[in-house]
């Protein structure tokens, strides 16, 4: 008989919809004593305690657990991941018995260097694009390379760049031009001081949540997000802008094909390359004719898919993290809500460029039958207001995806914030 889970007290990093999804997901557990979330937004403000301290800021994120006798940490955004904080807890004496739901540094490089996770995908044998990296000592091979693909041209930079670091161009000389406008100019900053180019794909893209503590790893719901501004999936790429789960075009069939070529090699991958992993594994995929290819891999959960995964997933959260944390992952079993999930995100007008913040948002208490997870939003002078572009996704349950989508668009008509924005077609396409 396994010994009693004690009641634990757990930090969730982070402030936007996916952090405030994972909290009102830990906070129903019988498990978690009290709960703490860095930096937080209104909505995590109504279900745990928020403290003002950025994500990467470890040494006070040290004094917080020290002080309050955290005993585990849920990593939500890739920053603190790729600059360590799981080896900073585990190189510390005083925080190594803490239990971090997060890739090691080493790992982390997946989602923190585009180059890094090619070679992964290569040297395991795992289905992706054609692909080769640049610098700006060899701008001109790169033009060479472009010149061997046929269009569109797919320029990735290899570092981190919120999301906004990969450009898809039909025209050749545009390009090259945003080549060295990459490398050369700094288009992104360090971000793009390297720089992948990469075959186009053409297919549907779908998401795969995987959790694994190293070894044994399970499978948690598909998801599709929508990544443009604009309706028809035309505009700015934005950190998206609504999600749809189950994913209807995911036939077993075509599921079991993940597991086998990308999941199981990803996995195995990780433990040949002791790259230490504990945590979610983020796979984007694309479905070219039956066959999923990987395009990239995030080392935390997707936003906007947080909010529709997480919700379908019925287990207890915290006892999934428990057993992650000591490596034994194998004992749970899954449980997934039969039901479709979807959300809508609302933004603020001129998102994903300039726009204003401290927007008044009003009519949340009129929300019926959908769940609101506030994203860029704040509590000034007790009033909800906007905070980010991202504002808020509203999420609903629904025996198909099309009576859940339904619903998430009634309730939006029943909130307001100047210049609301949100895409009036997610699940459009499906």
């Amino acid at each position: 008989m396994r010994k009693q889970i004690e009641n634990m007290t757990i930090l969730i990093l982070g402030s936007g919809g996916r952090e405030h999804t994972f909290a009102w997901k830990i906070a129903q557990s019988p498990l978690c004593d009290a709960l703490f979330v860095a930096p937080g937004n209104s909505g995590t403000a109504q279900i745990a305690t928020n403290v003002n301290i950025g994500v990467t800021d470890f040494e006070a994120i040290k004094n917080l657990v020290l002080e309050h006798h955290i005993d585990m940490v849920v990593v939500g955004p890739e920053d603190p991941l790729v600059q360590g904080i799981h080896d900073f807890f585990l190189n510390d004496d005083q925080l190594k018995h803490v239990a971090v739901i997060g890739p090691q540094k080493a790992a982390a490089e997946l989602e923190g260097s585009k180059e890094f996770a090619k070679e992964f995908l290569f040297r395991h044998n795992i289905p992706t694009a054609a692909y080769q990296s640049f610098n700006a000592n060899n701008v001109e091979e790169g033009y060479k390379f472009l010149e061997t693909l046929s269009p569109p041209y797919v320029l990735k930079a290899d570092g981190l760049a919120a999301g906004k670091g990969v450009l898809i161009l039909n025209d050749l000389n545009e390009a090259k031009a945003e080549l060295k406008n990459m490398l050369v100019d700094a288009k992104f900053g360090d971000a793009s001081s390297k720089v992948v180019i990469e075959e186009f794909l053409d297919g549907i893209e779908l998401s795969c949540f995987v959790l694994t503590d190293g070894k044994h790893y399970k499978i948690l719901p598909t998801a599709k997000d929508y990544k443009r501004i604009g309706e028809g999936d035309t505009g700015l790429n934005t950190g998206g802008m609504g999600a749809v789960s189950p994913v209807p075009f995911a036939t077993d069939e075509f599921l079991n094909t993940i597991e086998e070529q990308i999941v199981k090699p990803t996995i195995l991958g990780l433990q040949k390359d002791n790259l230490p992993y504990k945590g979610f594994v983020f796979i984007g995929l694309i479905k070219v004719g039956n066959n999923p290819k990987v395009i990239e891999y995030n080392v935390r959960m997707g936003d906007p898919e947080t909010e529709v995964v997480l919700p379908r997933l019925k287990n207890d959260i915290v006892e999934i993290f428990k057993a992650i944390s000591e490596n034994r992952l194998n004992d749970i079993d899954i449980d997934i809500d039969d039901r479709a999930a979807t959300t809508v995100m609302l933004v603020s007008g001129g998102y994903p460029e300039a726009y204003d913040k401290g927007k008044e948002i009003t009519g949340l208490e009129q929300i019926e039958g959908s769940i609101p997870f506030h994203a860029g939003a704040t509590i000034k002078d007790n009033k909800i207001v906007t905070s980010g572009g991202r504002v808020m996704a509203i999420t609903s349950y629904g025996n198909t995806y099309q009576e859940a989508i339904k619903k998430s668009y009634q309730n939006i008509d029943k909130l307001h914030f100047d210049k609301m924005n949100y895409r009036k077609d997610i699940g459009f396409d499906l």
